[in-house]
């Protein structure tokens, strides 16, 4: 997949399967703008860079309205447009809903879904004025079929789906495509806290036997970032190893 030029801002960046998106798409020919919250965009900038590409990190919280305009004002001044984005950055606080505190709902809806509104938002304008854009959110299994102990990230995660859906449509006249990824259980910092039961008992549920890889993800993500899917809005691709065909 040949992504030669894009400019790509990336949310989340940091580490997992933002790092890897960031890291395959830069392979692919993309500026990359990589974003986080904390100094790890450094670290993902600095080794696109020593690969031989081309990188820039900006550090800001996109749960903040203030902190996207300012990544798509600092984006637009070095390069001059944006032609993708991938909305990736997001939290879990799990807890049984009765459990369940106003901030822990909160502060996962504010990272996991309003951040998407305010980064889509955002790149909407010039994304309209070039007539081309590709806008990629990573959702989740959970918000297709739920999960005990995270009705606050299912809840964002299901959003997020019915937010891209509505996008596509209203952005489709102008170029714009709009999708979503819902990866199933990718071996991340995450799923290695597991005990090994726990993991047994995913791999049980898993047609293909194995925990996905967040390059897994990446690969999806840049064919959708891709010319090759032109024709493709409004949909919501699985990488989850069969997990939902259940």
């Amino acid at each position: 997949m040949n992504l030669t030029d894009r400019v790509a801002i990336v949310t989340g960046s940091g580490r997992g399967i933002g790092r890897a998106i960031a890291l395959k798409m830069a392979k692919a020919g993309a500026i990359v703008v990589v974003n986080d919250i904390s100094n790890a965009a450094e670290d993902t900038a600095a080794e696109i860079q020593a690969a031989g590409g081309q990188s820039r990190a900006i550090i800001a919280d996109i749960s903040s309205a203030d902190d996207v305009n300012r990544i798509i004002k600092e984006t637009l001044d070095a390069f001059g447009r944006i032609d993708i984005l991938v909305n990736n950055a997001g939290i879990n606080r799990d807890q049984l809903l009765l459990r369940m505190s106003e901030e822990e709902w909160d502060s996962v809806l504010n990272i996991n879904l309003k951040s998407v509104f305010l980064c889509s938002r955002a790149v909407a304008r010039p994304m309209m004025k070039q007539r081309r854009g590709r806008i990629i959110s990573i959702s989740s299994i959970v918000g297709l079929i739920g999960n005990p102990g995270q009705v606050n990230y299912a809840a964002a995660k299901a959003g997020i789906i019915g937010f891209t859906k509505s996008i596509a449509r209203e952005m489709a006249s102008r170029g714009i495509t709009a999708n979503a990824i819902a990866p199933g259980f990718i071996d991340t910092e995450m799923t290695q806290k597991l005990s090994e039961e726990q993991q047994r008992e995913l791999m049980a549920n898993i047609p293909l036997g194995c925990l996905g890889s967040p390059e897994d993800v990446a690969s999806a993500v840049c064919f959708l970032a891709s010319e090759d899917a032109g024709y493709i809005t409004g949909q919501v691709l699985t990488v989850d190893g069969g997990m939902t065909m259940a």
